[in-house]
């Protein structure tokens, strides 16, 4: 179960690209979102091509499509799945200007994440069934960041998941989910409350905290920034700042997985090697000729 999780949550990000949600439905039609590149949320609306409204449903998939640019098209695995699959390669048929890619994506836990206390706080104004298709849209682009949002047990994990001590299983998915954030790192000018609480030394207050200073003051420029966060003391700063990343800050450093801590290091090779920061940063090649030993002190 663990290994099925980390492979679903590990799954390849489609990236920051403009995509198109599409929870399929027969009678109940199909539930479209499309969310910009960053993920958040521009248009929603459900149309019914399996009803006998296949033209207008075409007509409305078109003009979203090419309003908002929208590079990829998400299409959830349940019921109708198939059907709207078809009706999709149709649209870009008749509309040759629709040339998004589909991919099919798993919806398990969309419903769960629909109803949830989290989902409502996201989309106060928006209607249960259709946040299922911003779920499904915003896994594509990224699935770690989106399926955090989910009770790991909901996401569906293999057979006879029912079967196994739930707290075991429930302890044993938790720590699965916190080992893939923490490997990957998380961006800390976009990341959710949800995707913060679980880097390693933040609490769900803490990541509440990060959120409210990023509303108010605008994006993190440096690590250093986070000790102005109420409530995230020196200790948690140095659990927490080397799993979050800044990409285009202050310090390239801080969109790597380097601690804070070990920045004099790097300062010290930099004057050992004479080289310019961007140009050592991936230079497998010239790292490898380094000796460690000429670099560390008491600390490292």
């Amino acid at each position: 179960f663990a290994r099925n999780l980390h492979d679903l949550l590990m799954a390849a990000p489609a990236g920051l690209r403009a995509t198109m949600g599409l929870d399929p439905g027969l009678r109940t039609g199909v539930k479209v979102a499309v969310v910009d590149a960053t993920g958040k949320l521009v248009a929603t609306d459900t149309i019914y091509p399996h009803t006998g409204q296949a033209a207008k449903a075409a007509m409305t998939v078109a003009a979203l499509c090419e309003k908002h640019n929208v590079e990829l098209v998400a299409i959830g695995n349940g019921t109708a799945s198939r059907e709207t699959e078809r009706f999709y390669l149709d649209v870009q048929k008749q509309f040759p200007k629709v040339t998004a890619q589909k991919v099919i994506v798993s919806e398990a836990g969309a419903s769960v994440y629909s109803a949830s206390e989290l989902a409502a706080q996201e989309f106060p104004d928006l209607d249960v069934s259709l946040r299922g298709a911003v779920s499904i849209a915003r896994r594509l682009q990224d699935p770690l960041a989106e399926l955090v949002k989910i009770d790991p047990k909901s996401i569906g994990v293999g057979q006879y998941q029912h079967d196994v001590s739930q707290t075991q299983l429930a302890r044993k998915l938790d720590a699965v989910v916190e080992d893939c954030v923490n490997a990957v790192g998380v961006d800390l000018n976009t990341a959710s409350v949800p995707l913060l609480t679980r880097v390693a030394g933040l609490t769900r207050m803490m990541a509440q905290n990060i959120v409210a200073w990023r509303d108010e003051n605008g994006q993190f420029q440096n690590r250093q920034q986070l000790l102005k966060v109420s409530r995230l003391g020196p200790k948690a700063f140095e659990q927490c700042a080397g799993f979050l990343r800044i990409n285009h800050g202050d310090n390239p450093l801080d969109a790597s997985t380097v601690h804070p801590e070990a920045y004099p290091v790097v300062e010290r090779i930099l004057a050992a090697t004479q080289q310019a920061l961007k140009d050592l940063m991936g230079n497998s090649s010239e790292l490898r000729n380094l000796k460690a030993s000429d670099f560390t002190d008491e600390k490292f």
